[in-house]
């Protein structure tokens, strides 16, 4: 990006001023290193979020922002419904409530490393994985309209994962006010027998060692330690939420001018949120949202049957499970005053910092987990929430690496084959059934995750607490 765009406050933020029709300014958190390496795509994308009606504060983008569909990719957005806000599609993503859960499993690493082939092997058998991937569950019209209004909590009373566990899930495990009845019978279709399954793309499972810890007391009270062996799964909704999104993406490009909105760009497509179309969308979306937190809990499920045969000393705890494409409704306080707003957030984790009351009453102390995913040959780390990020970002940080090229792109410069043999060279074991994915996923194709990282924790937006390095990873 042309930084010549842009009023530099400080090293780690950065402001596209308030002009023409824009309601508000735009906020960059990054270093001068990632906002050159970012397209000028980014700025205009900030700068047409900023026109939306009834956006409050600014339009953002966290360090690892990228060009996306209307909305960039790690762009966020407040709406106030009180004052014509919107909702919109774009600005939650495709992926609805893709997110990552990250789990201790009471090991060393190095009682992996001794059985690291063999464990490979047995979750890449046991997840589902790919294009198109299917699982064993099958669900009909009424277990379907279940899960879309249970989550997490539906999957647990299934018998798939612990009750404890929704403790440490957003929400408690179960998005509220979801509408099963809003979600297209092609959205249910797609997701019939897709539930514990990790799909394609940037999705993965991954058995990470605990490589360096920043902050011994945040990590103790998450259960981090140095050496120790976590896992961690990365997906969301599947094909449902894909379906979601395009039905709306489609109903409301037909509706906005009806709702006297003048768009700088269509497929920032929106409702107003008080519209029967938004509320529409917004019941459909939260349906999503339990689909994602379900498919999780039941893939953490096959996963601890999975190391139950390997490794039966294993223990696997949920540290956290928090999504990075959504649209929440929370109390922020802009200019002093607090608002119930409609927080979109798409490519950037949630981050609340201490005493928030949304969070386990065993974390209130000292703020929500923070799960960074990196690449299948990088680093992922475990930052925590602070009350500055509150200030700053409506308590949102970053969410991963962030592309740097298109898929196309890489797999014209990486074969799969030969990433999957040099990675193993490096004592990192990919399973996959697809090796133009795991060259669409070429760890060269996206950003330093700990330049991100680090920018984030430097803006203030997230601390960091753990660094994890990848031992297996299971690639859609």
């Amino acid at each position: 990006m042309d930084t010549s765009l842009l009023k530099r406050e400080s090293d780690f933020e950065w402001h596209v001023p308030q002009t023409g029709k824009m309601n508000v300014p735009g906020i960059i958190y990054a270093t001068e290193e990632l906002i050159r390496d970012m397209d000028n795509k980014v700025h205009e994308q900030m700068t047409n979020v900023a026109m939306l009606p009834g956006i409050q504060k600014a339009s953002f983008a966290m360090p690892d922002a990228h060009w996306g569909y209307g909305f960039p990719i790690g762009g966020v957005a407040a709406f106030d419904p009180d004052e014509g806000g919107v909702v919109s599609a774009g600005g939650v993503g495709f992926d609805v409530s893709c997110g990552v859960r990250t789990l201790l499993t009471g090991l060393a690493a190095t009682e992996i490393e001794a059985v690291k082939e063999q464990l490979a092997d047995f979750l890449f058998r046991a997840i589902p994985a790919g294009v198109g991937s299917t699982g064993k569950l099958h669900l009909n019209q009424e277990e379907m309209d279940a899960m879309l209004t249970g989550g997490a909590q539906w999957a647990v009373e299934q018998g798939y994962g612990l009750r404890e566990d929704l403790e440490r899930i957003e929400e408690h495990g179960q998005m509220k006010h979801a509408k099963p009845g809003e979600v297209s019978e092609q959205a249910k279709k797609r997701q019939r027998d897709e539930v514990g399954t990790l799909g394609s793309g940037n999705h993965y499972l991954e058995v990470q060692k605990v490589l360096e810890i920043y902050d011994k007391d945040v990590a103790s009270a998450f259960g981090l330690r140095e050496g120790d062996a976590v896992l961690s799964i990365h997906c969301g909704s599947r094909g449902l939420g894909h379906q979601i999104g395009t039905d709306f993406l489609k109903k409301m490009v037909i509706a906005t001018p009806g709702f006297g909105i003048q768009l700088p760009d269509r497929e920032l497509a929106c409702a107003p949120i008080n519209s029967d179309l938004g509320r529409s969308y917004l019941g459909a979306m939260r349906a999503a949202i339990n689909c994602a937190l379900a498919n999780r809990e039941v893939i953490t499920h096959l996963v601890r049957q999975a190391f139950a045969e390997i490794l039966p000393k294993a223990n696997l705890k949920l540290i956290y499970d928090v999504s990075h494409n959504t649209c929440k409704v929370e109390e922020h306080a802009i200019d002093g005053e607090k608002k119930r707003v409609f927080v979109h957030r798409k490519g950037a984790t949630r981050a609340f910092g201490p005493g928030h009351v949304d969070l386990p009453e065993a974390l209130r102390s000292i703020g929500q987990p923070v799960l960074i995913g990196g690449t299948m040959g990088t680093a992922s780390y475990i930052l925590v929430g602070t009350s500055v990020g509150e200030a700053r970002s409506f308590s949102s940080s970053c969410h991963g690496a962030g592309r740097r090229m298109s898929r196309h792109q890489a797999t014209k410069q990486w074969k799969g084959r030969e990433l999957i043999d040099y990675l193993a060279t490096r004592g990192i074991l990919i399973r996959s059934p697809s090796y133009r994915g795991v060259a669409e996923e070429a760890p060269g194709a996206y950003k330093d995750v700990t330049v991100v990282v680090d920018a984030a924790d430097q803006a203030g937006l997230s601390r960091k607490v753990a660094k994890l390095a990848p031992m297996i990873c299971v690639k859609g």
